[in-house]
């Protein structure tokens, strides 16, 4: 695991409807790609996170 995670969210009417979490920019970004073909109406957010934030 890197010290940095890739957290992709993908929102709907302004309200998160699902988080998924990549450990490179290019992974999440190839994620944000086809669901945005999948399904045209959410807006997808990445954003670099430090590792030590996420909670198993």
């Amino acid at each position: 695991m890197t010290a940095t995670l890739w957290k992709c969210d993908q929102m709907r009417a302004g309200r998160l409807y699902s988080r998924s979490m990549f450990d490179t920019r290019e992974e999440a970004e190839r994620f944000a790609r086809k669901m945005q073909q999948m399904e045209p109406d959410q807006m997808m957010r990445i954003e670099a996170i430090e590792a030590r934030q996420v909670w198993n």
